[in-house]
């Protein structure tokens, strides 16, 4: 409603004392009655309409998401467009919206807000029974609860899978029936599951440390990969290592007390205890110490099918994993054919040397029962097991 405007009108003047006490008596009602009115009257700005558009006029617009983002929702807050949220432009009477909801924040919570117009957002008044919360929201911050974190459903990748697949991860090739310990690299920080079989605790995955390059100068070079050179397939795999790099030839060749200068086209005494590329507590087993886990395992001849994960292998020919130790066809490397067999095979290195050119290894083939404790090139690249130090 607009104010009422007085408009004064002229007099005409007096021609007679007949006229003045006439007008006095209409005039007086007026007075009074503006008299009355008091602070009522004066009150009535507020409700003049104003140029600026009324709170419905500005519309409604999803705040809690920014549009184009991961978390844009047509659920969402209701506030005006033109003002952002924490920017210095914002105005109480254009937004309603909670502070404790930009997106992005730490203090973001997993829920969209929507603001009750009895509160004014961002006052001392505003109280809690103004938000209604809404489970829409994509938490995106740091205070973000595990709740709403999307997990791997291992069931749906797994389901129909005859073969290996580099998009199924790691965490789903273990055997859920198996009471995991872990362990923390010092190094990297990476965590990584174990094992306890017999006497014996093993990683019951495969090292994923990189040493970076062998050699020095001009002549250094590569001595462990990812599979196809993709990162990302070390985080399923673990990387490949060539024998060398596995013992850790550089830190045998620099040891103060025993120098061993090892490694391809080379035959040395290596120690009882060869700590290689594992972590600090850890060492890479020998070929007895491979011996000694499979006759837990029922023995050489029919070991494979117990070492076996119990999804991945080519054919479906998968194992029980009974023992946790989740051997996974993740292949190898050779310089000749480059990477080779991911689904079809599983290739361990031991710290036991053959000859010059060969070391032994822990082999297991898709096809086969029997697991193979033979040797291979040490220049080829295979996965590696540590075992932990009595």
């Amino acid at each position: 409603m607009r104010n009422v405007i007085a408009r004064s009108r002229k007099a005409k003047p007096a021609t007679n004392k007949a006229w003045w006490p006439s007008l006095t008596t209409l005039l007086l009602p007026l007075t009074l009655a503006l008299v009355a009115c008091g602070d009522d009257c004066s009150s009535s700005a507020s409700a003049v309409p104003s140029d600026e558009p009324s709170s419905f006029e500005r519309g409604e617009s999803s705040s809690s998401a920014i549009p184009g983002s991961a978390s844009e929702s047509s659920s969402g807050v209701n506030s005006s467009s033109s003002a952002i949220p924490g920017s210095a432009s914002e105005s109480s009477s254009s937004v309603n919206s909670s502070s404790s909801a930009i997106p992005g924040s730490a203090s973001e919570s997993s829920s969209s807000v929507n603001s009750s117009s009895s509160a004014i957002p961002g006052s001392a008044s505003e109280s809690s029974s103004s938000v209604n919360s809404s489970s829409s929201a994509i938490p995106s911050s740091a205070s973000e609860s595990s709740s709403s974190v999307d997990k791997v459903n291992c069931s749906a990748l797994l389901e129909g899978e005859t073969g290996w697949s580099w998009d199924v991860p790691k965490e789903c090739r273990f055997n859920p029936d198996i009471d995991y310990g872990t362990m923390t690299d010092s190094r990297d920080g990476k965590v990584y599951r174990t094992v306890k079989i017999g006497d014996q605790v093993w990683m019951a995955e495969n090292l994923n440390f990189d040493p970076g390059q062998g050699g020095s100068g001009e002549d250094k070079y590569d001595w462990s990969w990812c599979y196809d050179n993709e990162p990302k397939k070390c985080d399923v795999a673990g990387r490949l290592y060539t024998w060398a790099a596995a013992i850790d030839s550089v830190k045998l060749a620099t040891d103060t007390k025993n120098p061993q200068d090892c490694g391809d086209g080379k035959k040395c005494a290596l120690p009882d205890t060869v700590y290689g590329i594992c972590p600090p507590g850890w060492h890479l087993p020998s070929k007895a110490e491979f011996g000694t886990l499979l006759t837990v395992m029922g023995g050489q001849s029919t070991a494979s099918n117990v070492l076996k994960s119990q999804s991945g292998w080519a054919e479906s020919k998968n194992g029980t994993d009974a023992f946790g130790f989740s051997a996974l066809p993740v292949g190898g490397w050779a310089p000749l054919y480059g990477f080779y067999l991911a689904g079809n095979g599983a290739y361990f290195w031991s710290a036991t040397g053959f000859d010059a050119d060969y070391a032994e290894h822990l082999g297991i083939d898709y096809d086969k029962e029997n697991t193979f404790l033979d040797f291979a090139y040490k220049h080829s690249g295979s996965s590696v097991r540590c075992i932990k130090n009595n």
